[in-house]
């Protein structure tokens, strides 16, 4: 072939540059485009074995090899696969954008599965003008009698083509890295590079140094496989001499002991892993296997509580992994990492279009050689398959949640605790997901006892059915105009805080009444999603009101009612404080503190969001003080105003009803220890 000097087909000479600079966000990903080229051109080449056009050499092993040259500041990524000629090397390079991998399967497509190709050449190989001054590629054609090609350009519109020296079929390209860019020779900062976006690949990749020698692991004879190397150690015989001893006796001294033969295999270590365990079938993997790719992937040594293997061929072809990884919400961080692939090239972390925005919680992998990618595989362009991908994973998930709430509900509720975040923000998000999970949400109540939605609903009402003879009656002569009003919610009640709500729980208790607990930021969302969902059930804390079910025989008289207003409200200096007389079953409780539902969810929801800094305090009314005038202690300041004691027990009564209900502050505690102190200094007079 003669000499040939000629100009890329751009149509902008104002193209180059932005190709260059601006198609992909991170310059790194040049190592992924070069490498997927490689793996594109040895698959393209064994469709082409399995068809008959082509026959291996005997010894051919497909690799991937990445040479990093420090002292020369070059950058080789060299293959076995295709190869090309000059013409397709005119076609496929110098015509930017032109996709090599598209023309092939339309070439072969009634030969051959539609196996997706992993690279679009054109605009993958120029990504290397981010990082080198000038690219050099030698490649030779599997095609019979086919000359090497040497293409030359640095970083122009120009490009210099003649014929090569390369011997073996294939490509090289060499890249002459820029000052910038002089990291990417670094040997170590390749293997990051590397196992970043190739780990996966479906060839071997191999990294090795210009200036050392190839890296290589030692293995046992019975895990032999095709692409290891054999080395021969020979042990020469033992080498001896004639001597004379102390005695003047002559006898033969070994100088040298005998060599043998030993055989070592080697291989190269390869850093990605042709085969990962999504690609497998669920049945051909043990638990173990999915532990320790979850140990690799994600670096995380706490076990994942279970996962889900998808494994979908129709209507589209997806394939992956979710875990559900077991989060100590106090302190580990609860967002995790959905990584995308597409044909094993990594493509990025979290892409929201694909995965649900409430399983971006989980961590795992999808694989979707399907997903319309933009030309730089950084993006997905916005097409309604994407959302069809979104909704099965969505589906799926759902489907394993459900099947082991039905086939294993000890299990279930072992993992309850940890993956309830996970579904309670997947029901808020997502109505379909909500409406296949909303029977197997879990409530665990005060006992630690676990129900679900309609059992907390059932034995409410139950607890409810306690009715008098006289309230029936009623109920029985009014039965047409009940049947023409609204039902009647029915209130489920829960605690945040089993321990600083114990009062209110133990009442609960005596009283016959259950509770669950919702202790996690995401309840007081997820609670008001499932009020608006059903109108018939409202949640209310329990310490919201004082029911029915706590109050004893008899109401308060008023004027004692209004006394105690009036002194509360004076020894604690507060003129609009709320308080209320009841008297309660429990004698032994002296005070407690009621804030109605509306108002704390509406302080929770300022707290949540720290709405421009406002107090979450302004929004909502004001705790009310509930005090049992069955108690000594009211009964006691009820017709005692005057005496000398009145205000330290106004002031202890109130701080521990407040107790019970929430912390103090730090000023208000400080000033409960030393009033405590000296409440204890008075029995000792």
């Amino acid at each position: 072939m003669a000499e040939k000097h000629g100009n890329l087909s751009i149509n902008s000479e104002n193209i180059f540059p932005i190709i260059k600079k601006w198609l992909y966000s991170d310059h790194d990903i040049f190592v992924r485009e070069l490498v997927s080229n490689g793996c594109d051109a040895i698959t393209k080449l064994k469709k082409l074995e399995v068809m008959g056009e082509y026959a291996f050499p005997d010894d051919y092993k497909p690799a991937v090899q990445v040479v990093v040259d420090s002292e020369a500041k070059t950058l080789k990524f060299i293959d076995n696969g295709i190869g090309m000629t000059a013409d397709e090397v005119e076609e496929y390079i110098t015509q930017i954008a032109f996709s090599g991998a598209t023309e092939f399967l339309e070439k072969y497509k009634d030969k051959t599965t539609d196996d997706q190709m992993i690279g679009h050449f054109g605009l993958g190989f120029y990504s290397a003008f981010m990082v080198a001054d000038e690219v050099h590629i030698d490649t030779l054609s599997f095609k019979e009698g086919a000359t090497a090609v040497h293409w030359t350009c640095d970083g122009g519109t120009e490009y210099d083509m003649q014929d090569g020296d390369r011997t073996t079929v294939g490509t090289e390209i060499t890249l002459f890295l820029n000052d910038e860019s002089l990291e990417f020779c670094n040997e170590y900062r390749m293997r990051e590079v590397i196992e970043k976006y190739c780990s996966f690949m479906p060839v071997n990749i191999y990294l090795s140094n210009a200036n050392a020698e190839q890296e290589y692991e030692t293995i046992d004879e019975a895990d032999l496989r095709d692409d290891d190397v054999v080395v021969e150690h020979i042990h020469e015989d033992a080498k001896t001499e004639e001597k004379e001893n102390d005695k003047g006796e002559k006898e033969v001294v070994e100088v040298s002991p005998a060599r043998e033969r030993v055989k070592i295999n080697k291989r190269p270590v390869s850093l990605s892993d042709p085969n990962p365990l999504w690609m497998k079938h669920p049945n051909e993997c043990s638990d173990e296997d999915y532990k320790e790719f979850y140990r690799k992937v994600f670096m995380d040594y706490k076990e994942p509580l279970f996962w889900i293997h998808l494994n979908m061929d129709y209507p589209f072809n997806l394939k992956g992994i979710l875990y559900f990884p077991k989060i100590n919400t106090e302190y580990d961080s609860i967002e995790g990492t959905i990584k995308l692939y597409n044909n094993q090239v990594f493509i990025a972390d979290n892409i929201k279009e694909v995965i649900p925005e409430f399983l971006l919680l989980l961590k795992g992998v999808i694989d979707c050689p399907d997903l319309p990618l933009n030309v730089s595989r950084s993006a997905l362009q916005n097409d309604g398959f994407v959302q069809k991908i979104s909704e099965y994973i969505s589906k799926k998930v759902a489907d394993k949640l459900t099947g082991m709430c039905k086939t294993d509900r000890e299990s279930y509720e072992k993992y309850w605790d940890d993956i309830s975040p996970f579904i309670k923000f997947g029901c808020i998000k997502d109505s379909k997901f909500s409406e296949k999970l909303h029977d197997y949400i879990l409530f665990k109540d005060v006992d630690n006892k676990y129900l679900t939605l309609k059992d907390c609903i059932e034995q409410n009402k139950k607890e409810d059915t306690a009715e008098s003879d006289d309230t029936k009656k009623e109920d029985a002569e009014n039965k047409e105009n009940a049947e023409k009003k609204e039902p009647e919610k029915t209130t489920i009640f829960y605690v945040t805080d089993p321990v600083q709500q114990s009062q209110y729980i133990n009442m609960f208790r005596e009283a016959g009444k259950n509770a669950v607990i919702l202790s996690h930021n995401i309840d007081t969302t997820f609670i008001s999603h499932l009020e608006q969902k059903d109108q018939t059930i409202q949640f209310k804390r329990i310490d919201a009101d004082v029911t029915e079910e706590l109050k004893g025989e008899g109401a308060a008289d008023e004027n004692t009612a209004k006394t105690l207003t009036e002194l509360f409200r004076k020894n604690l200096n507060m003129e609009k404080l709320e308080v209320k007389a009841e008297n309660l079953k429990n004698e032994s409780v002296a005070a407690m503190m009621t804030l109605s539902e509306e108002s704390r969810r509406m302080q929770d929801m300022m707290k949540m969001y720290n709405m421009y800094g406002m107090d979450p305090g302004m929004f909502g009314g004001q705790e009310t003080l509930v005090l049992n005038v069955s108690h000594p202690l009211v009964k006691y300041l009820a017709e005692n105003q005057e005496s000398e004691h009145a205000a330290v027990i106004c002031q202890q009564l109130y701080d521990l009803a407040m107790l019970s209900h929430k912390q103090l502050s730090p000023d208000e505690m400080t000033k409960f220890v030393q009033r405590s102190n000296e409440i204890l200094m008075l029995l000792t007079k």
